[in-house]
């Protein structure tokens, strides 16, 4: 043992004398890259960069389905989260967003960009790291709030004194002011390109700048009426007298990219309904998409949005079918006449109306409903989705399985048969379609998107090119301007199928709100807009809901929707019968939704955790909290 120990001292030694040479500590290493080397490389920058974009905060999006459950568009068929309809009192940090950690590396990606003076992009890379930090800003604006705004990498000294890095709260306002103010600072800098999607362009900019202002100025508005969730120093709340300068930013910054002339609304299709569905996972040459989350087969960069949410009979790996969208959804789709009204299951005195086929209920609608939601009758993937409940029999009875394609004996028969679709509906069996339908939009039509060892890479479209109409139409709107509100509106409704022209006497706050609930489902705006219009707290309000409360006031922005409903169809089953072998249908509750939704006024802002205060007392917490 002592030898060993003599010649490993020898060894170790000789290598400390040996790196005494001048020469040998002065080499580069050659395992990493130093500052002065990456911040001469535009590649080498562009990697940094793409990890910040990949990082970039949304609530919802295609990565985490389940959340699409939480409101009144869908009912979650899967075991696990059953209780979102069970007892959804939401908690007051159900989307609280706080970070920055994430803020701290932005910064420091700005700092040393700034400094790289022989860098060729420089300029390009410095106003995408403000777009994303503006787009983090305002992530936490629309969840806490104002938040402390920092634009500088924070350094302790190590003293034992950190106070100097505590900064208060901003003014809700502050906050988004600075959103606005940065996305017009760097528009000019960013490529005028609209075929770039997936990095900041002008385009981009603009319609940060233009959602940024109308959201504030829907709270400076709207604000009033809730004046319990606002705070003396304005870190809750934006004051009235702000709100038509924010909206008149919001139809000005819209305003700058229609008449730019780069994005145009998707209209490649014939069928309307699969030419709104197309927008979401036609990549080639989309003219509506202005900024999207892109994956991509080849590199490995995919998701599984397809695999849990396809319907179950199309099933690649025998399973899926997770988001059901509610009636309450699919109803608010008003008829190509303009006019709102629920499905006709029933006529005046009562009795059930018979339809020839499936589809026929869902006739002369707007053909958004049918690029959004997956309705029985039609196909996914070139097969039937195979949604029908069971048989309704002479006497009035059901007769159905509790499986997928259940098989039973039907009166006078002898032998089984199939008595219930592949997709369901069947209560409380998961993935089964237990509102009567799936969801259509971001859905990947490709072969092997439903499989684990493909899925999809379909893009997560963050602004588009009709959100920029409907904006510049709500923003017009709310300052007097309600011809110009119709002209933005109109267009959008055109494309999905809607001739008859609103006027300008036919907008109306409510239509605003009809809107964008119809054109932007499944696609993360439900909650933000429901926050601004201060209306989440009417609309969500603990109230339980029988079939007349979901029937009626269709089109009403403060119709109370707290609980999610289905539409059942049965084959009748009654030989001799005129109406052997057509159709029924029946509005039902899955049983498994047996709360009513609650969102609170504390909910408005989300809470400010504990740690965070400790840390820093100059926050203030928010309000109801």
């Amino acid at each position: 043992m002592r030898k060993y120990i003599t010649i490993v001292t020898i060894s170790l030694l000789t290598l400390i004398w040996g790196c005494n040479d001048d020469k040998f500590l002065d080499r580069q290493p050659t395992n990493i890259l130093l500052n002065d080397q990456v911040w001469k490389d535009d590649g080498l920058v562009l990697s940094v960069l793409a990890d910040l974009y990949g990082r970039f905060p949304d609530y919802q999006n295609i990565s985490n389905w389940e959340r699409f459950a939480d409101f009144d568009e869908a009912f979650a068929s899967a075991f696990g989260e059953y209780g979102r309809h069970r007892n959804q009192d939401y908690d007051y940090a159900s989307w609280n967003y706080w970070d920055y950690g994430y803020l701290r590396e932005i910064n420091l990606f700005i700092q040393k960009c700034e400094a790289a003076t022989e860098l060729p992009s420089r300029d390009r890379f410095l106003a995408e790291a403000r777009f994303l930090r503006a787009g983090l800003y305002f992530e936490m604006v629309k969840s806490m709030g104002g938040v402390p705004l920092i634009l500088e990498p924070l350094t302790y000294d190590f003293s034992g004194d950190p106070t100097y890095l505590r900064t208060p709260r901003s003014k809700e306002h502050e906050i988004y002011d600075f959103v606005i103010s940065e996305m017009e600072a760097i528009k000019s800098v960013l490529p005028d390109d609209g075929n770039i999607k997936s990095r900041a362009t002008k385009g981009t900019a603009l319609a940060m700048k233009t959602r940024a202002a109308l959201y504030a100025g829907a709270i400076a508005k709207y604000g009033t009426t809730t004046p319990q969730v606002s705070l003396a120093g304005g870190e809750a709340g934006i004051p009235a007298s702000m709100a038509a300068s924010y909206y008149q930013t919001a139809l000005t910054a819209a305003q700058e990219i229609i008449a730019g002339g780069k994005y145009a609304l998707y209209n490649k299709k014939p069928d309307l309904g699969e030419n709104f569905a197309s927008i979401f996972y036609d990549k080639n040459n989309n003219s509506e998409v202005i900024f999207a989350r892109d994956f991509k087969l080849k590199s490995g960069s995919v998701h599984n949005f397809t695999i849990v949410n396809q319907p179950r009979y199309q099933s690649e790996e025998q399973e899926g079918g997770r988001i059901n969208p509610s009636l309450n959804l699919v109803q608010s789709f008003e008829k190509i006449d303009n006019t709102y009204a629920p499905f006709a299951t029933t006529d005046g005195a009562g009795n059930p109306i018979y339809y020839d086929n499936l589809t026929d209920i869902f006739a002369s609608r707007d053909a958004r409903l049918y690029g959004t939601v997956i309705l029985p009758g039609t196909q996914f993937k070139g097969k039937d989705v195979e949604i029908w409940a069971g048989y309704q029999l002479a006497d009035g009875g059901i007769l159905t399985a509790d499986q997928f394609g259940g098989r039973k004996t039907l009166p006078g028969k002898t032998a089984d048969e199939q008595v219930v679709g592949f997709s369901g509906p069947i209560d409380n069996l998961e993935f089964s379609a237990q509102t009567g339908f799936y969801i259509r939009k971001h859905m990947d039509p490709q072969p092997g998107s439903g499989q684990r060892g493909v899925q999809s890479d379909v893009w997560w479209i963050r602004y588009r090119y009709a959100e920029v109409l409907l904006n510049a139409a709500e923003a017009a709107f709310e300052l007097g301007q309600a011809g110009v509100a119709a002209q933005y509106m109109n267009e959008v409704r055109a494309r999905a199928g809607l001739t008859i022209p609103l006027a300008a006497g036919d907008i109306t706050f409510d239509r605003m709100v009809h809107e964008r609930k119809v054109e932007f489902a499944f696609e993360g705006h439900q909650l933000w807009d429901m926050k601004r219009w201060r209306l989440a707290h009417v609309v969500w309000n603990g109230a339980s809901m029988d079939i007349n409360n979901l029937k009626s006031n269709i089109g009403d922005a403060e119709k109370t929707s707290t609980m999610p409903f289905g539409l059942w169809p049965y084959k009748v089953y009654n030989p001799g019968s005129p109406n052997h072998g057509k159709w029924v249908f029946k509005e039902i509750k899955p049983s498994q939704a047996t709360n009513a939704d609650r969102f609170r006024l504390g909910n408005y802002y989300s809470r400010i955790d504990d740690g965070i205060v400790n840390n820093n007392p100059l926050i203030v917490r928010n309000p109801n909290q």
